[in-house]
């Protein structure tokens, strides 16, 4: 495809999905970006009730088979740590959350572990024995070393074999976001967690790969006529924070961060999900794509979106959320109308210290 094509090509494009009133279709500015030694040729920017069973409010959104087949497909790799970055990078991330919470967690949990990039951050001093749960057996064969004592056990995020008041601490890193329901998984993790328990947990969130679903939906458009959903679909922060509450957790953080990852092109991106186990799950996929509009995805994703060096951004946004489990020895806030000095004596407090600085 000729540089004029696809030039042509993306105006046009722009300009019929903007009168369609389709949003997230054109670049937006890119966080600055910083090199990562150990990604090689890629570069980083970081700008209850006791669960019963399937709950009735569930959409049966991801086929969780697949799931588990693609995860173990991964996990069998000879070189699984060659798709790993991201996973170790995030997982990092979560563990000084854990780091930051000044007591130690006698039992804890790893929901959706993985190959084990959370455990293998943390230390035997904060945490003294770790269980790794996961849907795919190969993924939990073959777990990073760590010098905490370890237990792996074989199940679905979505039905936690544990019991009432378990764990101390309960961890999750990039697994929760293939979940069916979303707010039973997180009153499972509710249940299992001792009380005054903490959660850390971080999931893809909205704005992940949308220089990816962009591209494939402009020439998926051109040339088929419409477009499938080629990336999950990922829930947004606006609504992490009300199913946490739901869930009965108290004391809720909530933040989200970017991580922007630099490729060859598209199908190097492409190729780094699948072995990250990260292919489409959704039931509504499309199995296939036709060899040209693979070829004009590519080109349209290198046209819009490409950094000064020929190389191509891919972005990751991650929400990370904080949530305890209620205690009566946790701090409560105190009641209304209970407050003994106003808002406008503090004020005049401000004034005098602002006075007195400027006469020192």
């Amino acid at each position: 495809m000729r540089m004029i094509e696809v030039r042509s090509l993306v105006a046009s494009l722009l300009e019929m999905l903007r009168a369609a009133g389709l949003r997230r279709l054109w670049p937006r500015p890119r966080a600055a970006r910083v090199p990562a030694g150990d990604l090689g040729r890629r570069e980083v920017a970081s700008g209850v009730s006791p669960p019963s069973g399937p709950s009735a409010r569930a959409l049966n959104i991801f086929d969780r088979d697949l799931k588990r087949k693609q995860k173990n497909w991964a996990a069998r790799q000879s070189e699984p740590m060659k798709y790993d970055y991201l996973r170790v990078e995030v997982g990092s991330r979560v563990a000084d959350r854990v780091y930051d919470i000044a007591r130690d967690f006698p039992l804890a949990l790893d929901v959706g572990c993985g190959r084990g990039y959370i455990a293998q951050h943390l230390n035997k001093e904060t945490v003294g024995k770790f269980f790794q749960a996961d849907i795919a057996e190969h993924a939990l064969k073959n777990t990073l070393e760590t010098e905490i004592p370890t237990v792996r056990v074989l199940a679905d995020e979505e039905f936690l074999p544990f019991r009432e008041n378990t764990f101390d601490l309960v961890v999750s890193s990039l697994s929760l976001h293939w979940v069916n329901d979303l707010p039973g998984a997180l009153e499972q993790i509710h249940y299992v967690l001792k009380p005054d328990g903490v959660f850390i947990g971080a999931m893809f969130g909205g704005d992940t790969l949308y220089e990816l679903r962009c591209s494939l939906q402009l020439a998926e458009t051109e040339r088929e006529g419409g477009f499938s959903p080629h990336v999950s679909p990922f829930t947004a922060v606006n609504d992490l924070g009300h199913l946490l509450g739901r869930a009965g957790f108290n004391t809720l953080t909530v933040d989200t961060d970017e991580i922007e990852v630099n490729y060859p092109g598209m199908f190097e991106l492409m190729e780094d999900l699948q072995g990250m186990g990260e292919s489409n799950c959704s039931w509504n996929r499309k199995a296939l794509l036709h060899r040209d509009t693979m070829l004009a995805a590519a080109a349209v994703y290198r046209e819009m979106y490409r950094n000064e060096d020929g190389s191509v951004p891919a972005t990751y946004q991650i929400y990370y959320m904080i949530g305890w489990k209620y205690h009566e020895s946790q701090a409560k806030p105190a009641e209304r109308g209970s407050a003994t000095v106003s808002f406008g004596e503090l004020g005049k407090i401000n004034n005098l210290v602002s006075q007195g600085k400027k006469s020192q």
